[in-house]
């Protein structure tokens, strides 16, 4: 039997109370395995979309299936491993202890937790940081650190919202080659960027949306094409040209 989808998203709607329509009548499914892209200028839902699969959010209408499981099962929450675009660290915890604390709370046995964290700290160079509390921790170091904390709980559906935002070109690349052997050990992978190119290095397929609706999906050829572009960046500026 086929796998069921890393991400299905069916009409899902939400209404802000101060009324903001954030996303409407959104469909869209990810499948295992992908590496998928989502694109759009800032307010068209990525980041409600992104809270809604996390759980993060209480939705208006619809429903939001990660492998198959209601997104608000905990089993399913325990699936998804989120690397946020805003730096929210624990300002009194060191390094260790923010990955450790995060494998508890998603039910790590504490052996297997220090074990972990032992893991994500040397896989993102972060030995020598170790015991130093987040706010001593440079920009580079942070994002390092949120990516180690997205993973310690081996997700099998790994959100990235801005990973990269704001590091430099070398830490970019590392970044980068760390994501694609993620991906090549079979996790599926949710991208938000706003660097292009990074979304067609990386991308196997991307969507693009735009007022809370989806506009196209295709890869990166396949939306050249669709819309008779030389570049991806063509290919956004007309997507989102509100004529």
């Amino acid at each position: 039997m086929d796998s069921p989808p890393a991400l299905e998203l069916t009409g899902l709607t939400k209404h802000y109370d101060d009324g903001t329509v954030a996303l409407e009548g959104f469909d869209l499914t990810v499948p295992d395995g992908a590496f998928f892209g989502l694109l759009g200028p800032n307010g068209a839902g990525k980041t409600t979309l992104i809270s809604a699969v996390c759980n993060l959010i209480r939705i208006t209408s619809g429903d939001v299936r990660v492998f198959g499981v209601p997104a608000d099962d905990l089993l399913a929450r325990s699936w998804v491993g989120l690397a946020e675009q805003d730096i929210n660290l624990d300002r009194f915890l060191t390094v260790e202890e923010t990955l450790i604390y995060h494998g508890g709370y998603f039910g790590m046995e504490k052996r297997d937790a220090v074990e972990r964290a032992h893991e994500m700290i040397d896989v993102f160079d972060l030995r020598s940081k170790k015991d130093v509390r987040t706010p001593k921790l440079s920009g580079g170091m942070r994002r390092r650190l949120l990516l180690a904390r997205a993973l310690m709980h081996r997700p099998r559906l790994v959100i990235l919202d801005e990973p990269t935002a704001g590091v430099d070109f070398e830490l970019r690349q590392e970044l980068w080659r760390y994501i694609r052997k993620l991906h090549e050990g079979g996790t599926t992978i949710l991208l938000t960027t706003h660097y292009l190119e990074e979304a067609e290095e990386l991308c196997e397929e991307i969507a693009l949306i735009r007022g809370g609706r989806l506009l196209a999906r295709d890869s990166a050829d396949g939306l050249r094409a669709a819309y008779d572009a030389g570049s991806l960046a063509d290919v956004y500026v007309k997507a989102m040209s509100p004529t």
